[in-house]
Order: C-alpha cells, then sequence, then structure tokens
C-alpha cells in the first residue's frame, strides 16, 4: 500500500536524494586519502587504520537490507530523514573526536545512518516517478554518485592538505542539512508493506553480530603478538553465527532479511559469487593504493586521491554502452574478460615502487586496466542480477547484491591490517602491498572463472527460474 502525505514534487524529490545519497557515496571514498593524517594524530596503529574504514563498512553493509525493509514498513522519506540525522550527527562527533575510540564510534554511527539513508533514496525515486521518468531519474542519481565517487578523494585530498582532515567530516553538514530541507519539505511519504510481513529481527542480529566478529578476528590476526587462542575463538564463533542464520532465513523465506532463497538459481550463486570477489578485490585496492602513495612514495593527499580518478571515470563512461552491449550478447562473457582485465591490472600493480619511473609509468597503466575491466563488468552485473530471478524479486536481489559487495569489501580492509602493520620501512610496506596486490588479482581472476562457468545465457526478466 503507498500513500502520500504531501504533492508531489519530482525536482525536490530527485535532488532530497541526490544530495542524501552523495554523503554515503563521497564518505566511502573520501576517507582513504586521510588514512596517513589519522595515524599521525590519533596514533591509530596498524588496527585502529583498518577499522576506519570496517567499522563504516561493518554496519553499512550488515544494515542496508534492514534499511530498505524498515523503509516499506515505517516510511520511506522517514527512514531516510532519520539516516540522515544520524549521518550528521556522527560526522560531527568525528570531526571533533578527541581520540581513536571516539572517531571508531562516530564512524560506525556513519554506517548505520547510510545503511538507512541510502537504500531509501533509491526507494524515494522510485515511488516519485513512473514510467520512462523514473529510468531517466534513478540514471541521474546513478551519474551524479559515479561523479560523487570520482571526486571525493581529489576533495578529501585537498581538504587534508589545506584545512586537515577533521574538515572532510563538516563537509556533511551543509550537504545533509540541504537534502533533510528537501525531503521534508518536498518528498511525500510512502511505504509498501506486504501482508502479514515481519521486520527479520533475529536475521539482523546475527548477520551483524558475525560480521563484527569475523572482521575483528582477521584484523587482530595481523598484530604481533595477538591472542592466537582467542583470534581463533572468536572466529569460530563468527562462522557459528554465520551458519545458523542460514537455515533460519531460508526458513523465513521472503521475510528475510537475507533472501537465501535465491540461491536456487545457479546464475544469481555464481554472480553473487563474482561480486564478492571482484568487489573484495577493488574495495581492498581503492584503501591501499592512496595509503602507499603517501607512506611509500611522498605523494601528497591530492596526487594520491587523484590516482584512482581513471576507475570511477571509466565506469561512468562505458556503462551505459555496455549496458545496452550486454543485453544483446549476454553477461557472461563481458563479466568474465572484464573480471580477467581487472585481475591484470591489479598483478600490474607489482611495478609500484620498483623505481621504473612516474606515476605514468608505475601506477597509470595498472589503474587503466583496473577501470576498463570494472568499466566493462558494472553494467553487466546489474543486468544479471536483474534476469536470474522473477519480476517479483528483482528488488531484493539487487539490494542483496549490493550487501555482497559491501561485505566484500569489508573482509578485504580487514585483511589490510596485515599490510598497515608493516609498515617499518619503505621495503617492508612495499613488498606487503605487492603481496596485497596479487592476492586481489587471483581473487578477481577467480571471478573471471566463476562468470565464466556458472552464469547462463540470459533469460527475460520477469520469467521465473526452473
Amino acid at each position: 500500500m503507498t500513500h502520500a502525505k504531501l504533492g508531489r514534487h519530482p525536482a525536490g524529490t530527485l535532488a532530497a536524494s541526490i544530495l542524501g545519497s552523495s554523503l554515503a557515496f563521497i564518505d566511502g571514498s573520501v576517507v582513504n586519502v586521510a588514512l596517513p593524517a589519522f595515524d599521525n594524530d590519533l596514533h591509530a596503529g596498524a588496527t585502529g587504520l583498518a577499522w576506519m574504514i570496517s567499522a563504516y563498512l561493518l554496519t553499512l553493509s550488515a544494515l542496508i537490507l534492514m534499511g530498505g525493509a524498515l523503509g516499506d514498513h515505517f516510511g520511506r522519506r522517514r527512514m531516510f530523514l532519520i539516516g540522515i540525522g544520524l549521518f550528521l550527527c556522527a560526522s560531527l562527533a568525528c570531526a571533533t573526536a578527541p581520540s581513536l575510540p571516539t572517531m571508531l564510534s562516530g564512524r560506525a554511527v556513519q554506517g548505520i545512518g547510510a545503511a538507512l539513508l541510502m537504500p531509501n533514496s533509491l526507494a524515494l525515486l522510485g515511488a516519485g516517478f513512473e514510467g520512462k521518468a523514473k529510468g531517466e531519474a534513478i540514471g541521474t542519481w546513478a551519474g551524479v554518485g559515479a561523479l560523487a565517487s570520482a571526486i571525493g578523494p581529489v576533495l578529501g585530498g585537498w581538504m587534508v592538505e589545506a584545512l586537515g582532515w577533521r574538515s572532510i567530516f563538516l563537509i556533511n553538514l551543509p550537504i545533509g542539512m540541504a537534502a533533510a530541507w528537501l525531503a521534508w519539505t518536498y518528498v511525500p511519504e510512502s511505504r509498501q508493506r506486504r501482508a502479514g510481513a515481519r521486520l527479520d529481527i533475529s536475521g539482523g542480529f546475527l548477520v551483524t553480530a558475525g560480521l563484527g566478529m569475523l572482521t575483528w578476528a582477521l584484523t587482530a590476526a595481523s598484530q604481533p603478538g595477538s591472542s592466537q587462542g582467542q583470534i581463533i575463538a572468536v572466529g569460530a564463533a563468527s562462522v557459528a553465527l554465520l551458519a545458523v542464520l542460514v537455515p533460519i532465513e531460508l526458513r523465513r523465506g521472503e521475510d528475510a532479511l537475507m533472501p537465501l532463497y535465491l540461491i536456487r538459481d545457479a546464475s544469481f550463486v555464481g554472480v553473487t559469487l563474482l561480486t564478492f570477489l571482484l568487489y573484495a578485490a577493488l574495495g581492498g585496492l581503492i584503501v591501499l593504493l592512496p595509503f602507499v602513495l603517501i607512506r611509500a612514495e611522498h605523494y601528497s593527499p591530492v596526487q594520491a586521491g587523484a590516482a584512482m580518478l581513471p576507475v570511477p571515470v571509466l565506469i561512468g563512461l562505458g556503462s551505459r554502452w555496455m549496458g545496452r552491449f550486454a543485453a544483446r550478447v549476454g553477461s557472461r562473457v563481458p563479466l568474465g574478460i572484464g573480471a580477467l582485465l581487472v585481475a591484470g591490472g591489479l598483478a600490474l600493480y607489482v611495478r609500484v615502487g620498483s623505481g621504473a619511473g612516474s606515476y605514468w609509468i608505475e601506477v597509470l597503466p595498472a589503474t587503466l586496466l583496473v577501470a576498463l575491466g570494472m568499466a566493462i563488468c558494472v553494467a553487466p552485473l546489474t543486468t544479471t542480477v536483474m534476469t536470474t530471478v522473477d519480476a517479483d524479486h528483482i528488488g531484493v536481489a539487487s539490494g542483496f547484491n549490493s550487501a555482497v559487495a559491501r561485505i566484500g569489501g569489508l573482509i578485504a580492509t580487514a585483511l589490510l591490517g596485515f599490510v598497515f602493520a608493516r609498515q617499518g620501512t619503505r621495503g617492508e610496506l612495499l613488498a606487503s602491498a605487492h603481496h596485497a596486490a596479487l592476492i586481489g588479482a587471483a581473487a578477481a581472476a577467480l571471478a573471471g572463472a566463476c562468470a565464466l562457468i556458472m552464469i547462463r545465457s540470459p533469460r527475460k526478466a520477469g520469467t521465473r527460474p526452473p
């Protein structure tokens, strides 16, 4: 059932949605170029640096599906506004944080806010537009998101250099307040509650606790002197919680937070594995490369932020064409080829710090290859998700795939503690970074194999799997 309390105002709805989601898009990338500054001022150490990213990704990954369900149940505009409020309060806490624990708490609350505002920003567009206008609005939303992800590291690098790292959190305040005002003034409330549907609170608790404990165990394992017995115990407990989650979610069926009933389709399993592996590799790169360039190669924060600029730019330019191409020839081959190109690009990062020359020789060729591979993959990946489930489950499948991508990035970031812990000398840091790049390349290559082996020829959206 859908209802509106205010008159329709498409331009206001689109502006509110874009500004709100931009908070999460920018913050998801801007912090990466500030990691060395956090380390210097807050004495974060290897564990703290890993948790600077993981605290945000953990709550966002675990709760983004719950955020969408809460919007459907209690009102999308309401959850969007609550998400913005949480995000802004947490941003202020981060900007004024006197210590690392305060900063990490703020980052975790930012993730909760993002988990509420991101799915509901898109849902507001779905409720506020119809037909061709809906497609154009979503395309604009996605395009601005890609642009925000592109300028985030460069803008953040400049702000860290010119104004200090605290400024990257304060910039959220005017953007968020503008989004909240627009949503409150112009966006009608909407909800879509299926008869008899219940919120999956137990699923939300289990996935959050399981991922949190797994992230802690992986991060702690990278620290010399950590208690191996404690790490094993916490890791085993996390696996047990996630294992318990499986039958519970299967039993809940369409009421489940994690829609595991969709795994009956082999192509959906293949694209889920590809998403996890590919975005784990990419997520690790986006965090690691700026850090290594600043620490080992003495780049400025602006230069380190600009180093990754080809990735979102090529994705934005290539996705539209690749979407049409995949619709004609199918997604299996483009996904396989794209993932293998990403693997090749990641492997080339072993040249960073080799003395081969400047950014144009050591970094740019690898980055362009990764960017080209991702540009080939992104649109076909979305198409595959939508065509491997029936029409009634497209929204659920897309949300699940988005959560899997973020979980891949979360686990990769936790494992980067092994690199952060070995920055005693330039040679040690570079050697660890090269090993991480090769591991990422292997993950991307395995993602390509999953696409080529498991994904079948496309079906028309709306048909049911056998």
